[in-house]
């Protein structure tokens, strides 16, 4: 069932947010401890760039062979099984953590672009507001992205609205268009009719409002060869990008951008084809002639760049789809002290930047976005905070720093705070500093067990979970080594844990987020075979890594002593319920697995019952 993400008011009556006993599973005398790994996918590849595979994983190992037993079995954690537009896009945590909390498929990303356009909230809140600082005090509004209708990282109609819901507001002057060339969501070839399409709407808005909005194209490229690098594969094109539409400055200068660009192509570029697809079109800027002096009397007519990015401007990247953005957003946000990857030459000051979304909830990347996650309702711990559930149930999240959130805030519908401080207790345990992730690949996984053991331990709590973040943050780091090591440490903690809960007659449920750490090097898309970097010297070329998540599934497995042996997952390949199960499907599951049945609108549950 797919849920509305915001909007929609939560249950006025006590009564709507109550949990009935199971009619089949009842409490048991221990916890239910939820295991969240982080970033711990099932790859397809079994070699040696899967650190998941190559790491010591015994624990792992042995929940997998429960398979047979119907105790074992793999989740969609990416694309639209998490409310993403398409199964193209990763899973995240954030999203993962909201689907795993909520047992809801919620609108992520573009529908939630959708909404806040649609009524107007964009412009209401923090990101718009940081924005429209710059732009009072006279500073221009930049919008970089994708000019495409392609739906995949970006689409007009919500540019469109952006440009013009800003000029209704009277708070911009002058408006600057830095566009990417599709040619892969959309037909390629069609990067000249886009243009004037957009130059024909731009047209019409500065007619409209003569003397008060000067809105004008500024610079472009292909999106292969300019700005949207994504998994920082190469940062030359982010360069490129950063060359163009920051500072003004590449070799095609032209002041009729649409026959620029027919030029590059039909010329085409650098390649030396006949013609150039889209993707491949090289970085152009728009300029505009000016006379210094007298030209009557010897002056002279030179052009300038006519968007630049000059000190006090303000400037949004207008993607929607996060992967391609991340590297410009860093370029954009990050000071000289922790940005390595390029010279940027000259950073504009005082630049006013945000995101159409958060690009990366571990980043905090970028600060500022304009559409927010969404507010969801009728999450798992408000049923369990609910004065009218049968029974109290006692709650404990822990994780270190870099996840904490994602056992709270994002677990609790993307709400800050406790829901209950009387029945709930977070932990936080404070991560490295100082340090890369892949110098201490254990990170503070020791740490976080033997918090969770000394619950366990306590009774005082009906359901602890936690996350351990290893996988991801130290997969994000390329460091193949490192991320086998954190792996198996991941796995120690792991089987103390569950061997603790069986010692108490709990039960248990492992899962992941997303994937990462299992697939570390980037692949031919038809062969699986790793992709090498160019070589010049005749050697053998080094591999390029994989540093981002994938879209592998992940692992589910449930168990316990207290957990009655006729439980098990459904037989049937993704559940009879569930053919294509996913993260929210977690949650009804472990519900069951508290004792309570599910609401039924939540996604269903994953077990069913056999006597067997």
């Amino acid at each position: 069932m797919h849920a509305s993400s915001s909007g929609e008011p939560g249950p006025s009556k006590v009564e709507l947010l109550s949990l009935k006993p199971h009619s089949h599973i009842s409490r048991c005398s221990g916890p239910l401890l939820l295991i969240i790994l982080d970033g711990w996918g099932e790859g397809k590849y079994e070699d040696e760039y899967n650190a998941i595979f190559q790491a010591h994983t015994p624990t792992m190992d042995s929940l997998k062979l429960a398979a047979t037993e119907g105790r074992w079995r793999l989740l969609k954690a990416h694309g639209t099984a998490v409310g993403l537009p398409s199964d193209a896009d990763m899973g995240n945590s954030e999203v993962g953590h909201n689907a795993l909390g909520a047992g809801q498929i919620v609108d992520q990303g573009a529908k939630c672009v959708d909404a806040a356009l649609a009524t107007g909230t964009i412009f209401k809140h923090e990101g718009w507001q940081y924005i429209e600082e710059a732009t009072l005090k006279g500073g221009t509004l930049h919008l970089l992205g994708l000019l495409s209708d392609g739906g995949v990282h970006s689409r007009y109609d919500q540019l469109m609205l952006l440009i013009k819901g800003a000029i209704q507001r009277g708070m911009v002057k002058k408006i600057r268009l830095h566009v990417l060339h599709d040619g892969r969501d959309v037909e390629d070839g069609t990067a000249v009719r886009w243009l004037e399409r957009l130059q024909t709407d731009l047209d019409a808005i500065n007619t409209q409002n003569i003397g008060k909005i000067d809105v004008k194209i500024a610079s472009g490229g292909g999106r292969m060869l300019v700005t949207m690098d994504r998994y920082e594969s190469d940062w030359k094109i982010v360069e490129r990008g950063w060359d163009a539409h920051i500072l003004g400055k590449a070799k095609n200068r032209f002041t009729d951008p649409i026959s620029g660009v027919r030029t590059l192509q039909t010329k085409g570029g650098t390649s030396g084809s006949e013609f150039v697809s889209d993707q491949w079109i090289e970085p152009w800027i728009a300029v505009e002639e000016k006379v210094r002096g007298d030209h009557d009397n010897g002056g002279s007519i030179s052009s300038v760049p006519v968007g630049a990015v000059h000190d006090g401007d303000a400037l949004v990247t207008f993607n929607f789809r996060a992967d391609r953005m991340v590297e410009i957003a860093k370029a954009l946000e990050y000071p000289p002290e922790k940005f390595t990857a390029f010279n940027r030459n000259k950073i504009p000051a005082n630049i006013h930047y945000a995101g159409l979304i958060e690009y990366d909830g571990e980043l905090h990347l970028p600060s500022h976005f304009l559409v927010p996650p969404p507010i969801i309702e009728r999450t798992s711990e408000q049923y369990l905070m609910n004065t009218s559930t049968p029974w109290i149930t006692r709650v404990f999240a822990c994780s270190e720093s870099q996840k904490i959130g994602h056992v709270t805030f994002f677990w609790n519908g993307n709400r800050s705070g406790y829901l209950d401080p009387e029945k709930e207790r977070f932990l936080e345990v404070p991560s490295d500093q100082g340090i890369a992730f892949d110098a201490a690949p254990a990170m503070k996984a020791h740490e976080i067990c033997a918090a969770t053991l000394d619950a366990i331990a306590s009774g005082n709590y009906d359901f602890i979970r936690i996350n351990f973040a290893n996988a991801d943050m130290v997969g994000h780091t390329g460091n193949l080594a490192a991320a086998i090591e954190a792996c198996s440490q991941v796995d120690i903690c792991v089987g103390q844990l569950l061997e603790a809960v069986d010692a108490v007659g709990g039960r248990w449920l492992v899962t992941a987020d997303h994937g990462n750490a299992e697939d570390m090097v980037q692949r031919d898309s038809k062969t699986g075979e790793p992709l090498r970097q160019k070589d010049n010297e005749g050697g053998k070329a080094e591999v390029l890594p994989l540093t981002s998540h994938t879209l592998n599934p992940v692992p589910c497995a449930i168990g316990g002593t207290g957990l009655p042996p006729e439980v098990r997952f459904n037989k049937e390949s993704g559940g009879k319920d569930a053919p294509v199960a996913g993260l929210a499907n977690v949650t009804a599951t472990f519900l069951n697995l508290l004792g309570f049945e599910a609401p039924d609108f939540y996604e269903p549950s994953l077990i069913e019952f056999s006597n067997d």
